[in-house]
């Protein structure tokens, strides 16, 4: 003869369990880390500072202002 299950229990831990594999899918799809996300906004300031440092302003003379 089989164990004896409770139910409630059972329903219990595989919900668990369900919810744990949908964070897991959640995290690999959507989550990312303090330090890419730090990694990334420095990577972002400096291409802004060198389009920023290579700007050939126009000559004031030249376009009347």
């Amino acid at each position: 003869m089989g164990d004896i299950v409770n139910l409630r229990t059972h329903r219990r831990q595989r919900a668990r369990k369900q919810d744990a594999q949908q964070a897991a899918d959640n995290r690999s799809r959507f989550g990312r880390t303090p330090a890419q996300i730090a990694r990334d906004e420095a990577d972002a300031a400096r291409g802004k500072a060198l389009l920023d440092g290579a700007r050939i302003d126009p000559d004031p003379v030249a376009t009347g202002e």
